[in-house]
């Protein structure tokens, strides 16, 4: 662990982004935070929202039980575009903290693209960032089920079924109506034979 820097006036703010921050990757609620660090949920509450202006020892103490360097307590927040979509969603923060499993082992690049789902419609309500999130989760488990079976003896039949799928709705709606009557090409039939096999192996 690296000698740990000491906090100036204005780091509060950063080092609270950043404790949420790194709660939310761990799934760790308050709870868990006081159990690691052996500080009081008092101060780790307050570190949390930005209030207190913590010493070295508890800077030190607070980065051993996240198991971290304390540099990354003091990681400056993004600029420029990411930063704006922190602002302008303010109602992400709470959540974070009250839904913190349904944020579990989640990436900057997840957070990102969470933050970044703000239209012309207004910043993202309770109900919109819990469904925004279970969308991203849905879509993250997905993909780790295609990288298993990309693994594994089936990798060519969900290739085909890919292709498959691509190629249906890649086409556009003249050339449907142009070739209404074709079959599929003979080099695609071994695959689309195959689908239904896909279907009866993921339902087993």
């Amino acid at each position: 662990m690296s000698t740990t820097t000491k906090p100036q006036p204005g780091d509060a703010g950063t080092i609270a982004a950043n404790l949420r921050r790194l709660m939310a990757r761990d799934g760790l609620t308050y709870c868990d935070v006081v159990q690691a660090t052996g500080l009081d949920e008092r101060t780790v509450r307050g570190l949390a929202r930005g209030t207190n202006r913590p010493h070295a020892r508890t800077l030190h103490k607070l980065a051993q039980g996240l198991d971290v360097l304390a540099d990354e307590l003091f990681r400056p927040p993004v600029v420029s575009m990411q930063q704006f979509d922190r602002v302008t969603n303010p109602e992400i923060e709470c959540i974070l903290s009250s839904h913190a499993d349904l944020f579990h082992r989640w990436s900057d690049a997840d957070f990102d693209e969470l933050y970044s789902q703000f239209g012309t419609g207004g910043p993202l309500s309770e109900s919109g960032v819990l469904a925004a999130a279970e969308t991203i989760n849905s879509k993250r488990s997905l993909l780790q089920q295609v990288c298993v079976i990309l693994e594994s003896g089936e990798s060519e039949l969900l290739a085909g079924f890919v292709k498959l799928l691509y190629r249906h709705i890649a086409i556009s709606d003249d050339m449907s109506a142009d070739h209404s009557g074709d079959v599929l090409p003979a080099e695609n039939m071994p695959h689309a034979l195959r689908i239904q096999d896909f279907h009866d192996r993921c339902d087993r």
